[in-house]
């Protein structure tokens, strides 16, 4: 199965902020849309960086509340791991593993079209299991 295959499942929407913001609307975006990451994005197309709340977590324990107010810009990761649309799941899933990252932007032509979380590939997995799982067992009754 291919990233484009599980983007169309789920669907391109990607929730993205400007690296100007500040992080207390960083969070109020993780809350109301159920993220661990946003794409920080200028212009909600090409990408900046990546925030998760991993990176808000491990920067307020060592900066202080005082952190909530400055721009994403300042706790985001610039190195971002991306995709296109034709990586294999497999290997998604070996390159997440492998650089223990959550979540992966998927670019095409520079231009990002949908991101990939590891809770998109467990979920992908379970409903593939599951499917096997029904299919041997319509085999076994017949």
């Amino acid at each position: 199965m291919r990233i484009s295959d599980l983007l169309r499942r789920k669907g391109g929407l990607v929730v993205t902020i400007d690296p100007a913001r500040p992080v207390t609307e960083l969070l109020d975006l993780l809350a109301t849309n159920g993220v661990g990451a946003l794409v920080v994005s200028a212009d909600g197309q090409t990408i900046d960086g990546i925030v998760s709340e991993r990176d808000v977590v491990r920067r307020l324990q060592r900066f202080g509340p005082g952190l909530l107010e400055e721009p994403v810009s300042e706790i985001m990761s610039r190195q971002v791991q991306t995709c296109p649309p034709d990586t294999d799941l497999d290997e998604l899933m070996r390159l997440m593993t492998n650089g223990r990252f959550r979540h992966v932007p998927v670019v095409d032509g520079g231009r990002l079209v949908g991101i990939v979380s590891i809770g998109d590939v467990v979920k992908h997995r379970i409903d593939e299991l599951e499917g096997e799982r029904d299919q041997l067992q319509a085999y076994i009754s017949t």
